[in-house]
């Protein structure tokens, strides 16, 4: 049963902690993706999809950062479509951070100029990535762990974060609360998708966290039980 979200509990969802971990979430560019900056009491931190993209949503960033002072470790793409990842560019150039993505999602992103043109967005060149993921693997930062699940569907190269100790995960575009992502893009499968959602995301605890790339957060539990689409 879907309920309607009202103005405080989409506010209140920009600012979340779970145990020791504290998610802050920014609404950037034309197409509004959710950028997540993650960090502990070590002040150590991640972004997940850097969506900046005006030079006020840089200066947003940058404020949230300097005030919290945070060092940022590195930033982690959940895929390679241009509203995610257009802000790579300045979190390297100004934060001075790697960027990590799954190995298949780099042939997309090396085009994301491109579709940056076809959807209204002027991005610049991307930057290289300096590391490339598999399934499996385990991101590590101050005292948290993510660990990459391997998604495909709404794109080659999708991939989900999941966080075993806080009972979190961040999806991208390949959930949503009572949706599921496009699979109508380049590399798009709408078989794969559900495949991925099954296999990867409904064996986690339904009290899990879902941190989506656009719009609320969920949980497992609900959108298994009211998830239309699945």
């Amino acid at each position: 049963m879907k309920k309607k979200i009202s103005l405080s509990e989409l506010v209140t969802s920009r600012h979340h902690k779970i145990n020791e971990m504290t998610i802050k979430t920014f609404h950037f560019n034309p197409i509004q993706v959710n950028t997540f900056v993650l960090h502990d009491e070590t002040k150590q931190a991640i972004i997940i999809d850097p969506g900046n993209y005006e030079s006020w949503e840089d200066e947003q960033l940058k404020e949230y950062i300097e005030q919290k002072q945070l060092s940022v470790q590195f930033v982690v793409n959940t895929h390679p479509h241009v509203d995610h990842v257009c802000g790579n560019k300045w979190c390297v150039e100004h934060l001075h951070c790697p960027v990590y993505m799954h190995e298949k999602a780099v042939k997309i992103y090396n085009q994301a100029a491109g579709y940056g043109y076809v959807m209204g967005m002027d991005v610049e060149s991307c930057p290289e990535p300096s590391k490339l993921l598999k399934d499996g693997d385990i991101l590590s930062f101050g005292q948290q762990q993510l660990r990459v699940l391997y998604t495909p569907g709404h794109a080659e190269g999708s991939i989900c974060l999941y966080d075993a100790a806080n009972k979190a995960v961040f999806v991208g575009d390949v959930l949503f609360y009572g949706s599921v992502g496009r699979t109508d893009l380049p590399t798009g499968s709408a078989a794969l998708l559900v495949q991925s959602i099954k296999e990867k995301l409904w064996v986690l605890p339904d009290e899990t966290t879902v941190f989506c790339g656009h719009a609320i957060n969920t949980t497992i539990g609900h959108e298994k039980s009211y998830n239309s689409f699945l």
